[in-house]
């Protein structure tokens, strides 16, 4: 797939690179052609060692892989240390079915900026990289800042932390064994110390829009 210029008339918008790693052909070709009406210019490749060697690489903005990209081939996860040893440090959204407890887990701890669960549509995932791409600091700086002011306990850090990539508490529950009931009582103790009245209003501190 022709990935296009990073180049653009004056006075045109500057298009926003897309580094997309999907296997599924269909799906991939669907999601780059969906993503380019957003003002996205895709790389599309169909694993992690095409796509660490696109001559475009330095120059993306943003990472959309899925975690599993076919059978011993390198992924989603291990990308993002692939990338990193390369200096690229574009935020990166892993895609995944939230079926693979420990998996899960390795992607949280891997420094990916969101996690997206599948099934997902483009307006979603359109929403997660103007989210991730459009704050001046690393998306980590943000989390610490935020949370370093409330005084959390270690557990309600976690939690915290859970709920900024993506998962919901029932999600949560299943991560850290607990129920559902016991993640939303951590979450009303977050909140209040926050100073926010749920879930979107803490999006929204964290990462102002």
């Amino acid at each position: 797939m022709n990935s296009g210029s990073t180049e653009n008339v004056a006075g045109a918008a500057q298009p926003k690179l897309l580094l997309l790693v999907e296997d599924e052909p269909d799906a991939r070709t669907i999601l780059s052609r969906r993503m380019q009406a957003f003002g996205w210019t895709c790389l599309a490749h169909p694993n992690g060692e095409s796509a660490l060697h696109d001559p475009q690489l330095r120059y993306v903005e943003s990472v959309v892989a899925d975690v599993v990209l076919g059978e011993g081939r390198m992924t989603g996860i291990e990308m993002i240390g692939a990338l990193r040893k390369q200096d690229v440090r574009a935020p990166v959204v892993l895609v995944t079915a939230f079926a693979d407890q420990p998996r899960l887990k390795e992607a949280l701890n891997s420094g990916a900026a969101y996690l997206l669960e599948k099934p997902f549509t483009t307006d979603s995932l359109r929403g997660v990289l103007d989210r991730v791409t459009t704050v001046d600091l690393d998306l980590a700086k943000l989390v610490n800042r935020a949370l370093s002011k409330a005084r959390l306990t270690r557990k309600e850090e976690e939690v915290a932390r859970l709920v900024l990539k993506g998962l919901t508490s029932a999600e949560i529950g299943t991560m850290m064994g607990n129920s559902e009931k016991t993640i939303k009582q951590h979450l009303t103790q977050v909140y209040a110390k926050l100073g926010v009245a749920g879930r979107a209003e803490f999006f929204h501190l964290v990462f102002p829009s």
